[in-house]
């Protein structure tokens, strides 16, 4: 009879003693370590985040009231994950932490999908947000130039707008804006 291995589950320690060249997170005593992102998901996550910030965070042309950060790490319980853009409204997060993480989630993610992390984020990452209350969830992929929007219903996402290529888009909750999808993409020669 063989004896079977009782496996740890995965701390912040060992996020901490990863190579500075990758990400590492933690869903469900897992570690799952991706490299960093290609510059196809680099360019969507940025230009989305200069999109969004001037009128949700500074209120140029827009509401304001909101905190948006790349990539943050955040704690939930005994998770720890980082998106590639998340906001939180300044009603609920007046001040920014000081700490190298945030252990409030959320009000809105964003996962720039890669070939590599899609499954990851679709299936661990938004079960998490989802079990944390997060409101809003965006998936964008740069490969197939498209973006998902999902609100938080009952405790399941509920999927509320896709668009794609070059559509102008109001996505909940940031729809006092129009996004220009174009600008995420990088051109086809």
């Amino acid at each position: 009879m063989e004896a079977s291995v009782a496996r740890r589950p995965a701390t912040y320690a060992d996020i901490l003693a990863l190579p500075d060249h990758v990400v590492g997170q933690v869903v469900d005593g897992e570690l799952f370590v991706s490299p960093r992102p290609a510059v196809d998901h680099a360019q969507s996550s940025s230009s989305l985040g200069f999109e969004l910030g001037p009128p949700f965070v500074r209120g140029r042309g827009g509401p304001g009231g909101w905190w948006i950060v790349d990539e943050p790490e955040i704690h939930l319980g005994s998770d720890i994950t980082v998106p590639d853009i998340a906001g939180w409204r300044k009603s609920r997060l007046p001040i920014l932490p000081r700490e190298a993480f945030f252990t409030l989630a959320p009000d809105w993610i964003c996962e720039v999908l890669s070939p590599s992390t899609a499954r990851f984020d679709r299936l661990k990452k938004l079960n998490v947000f989802a079990r944390e209350g997060v409101g809003h969830a965006w998936l964008v992929d740069p490969a197939l130039e498209t973006l998902e929007v999902f609100r938080l219903h009952e405790g399941h996402w509920l999927l509320v707008l896709t668009a794609g290529g070059f559509d102008k888009v109001r996505a909940e909750p940031f729809d006092a804006v129009e996004i220009e999808l174009e600008g995420l993409w990088i051109p086809k020669c």
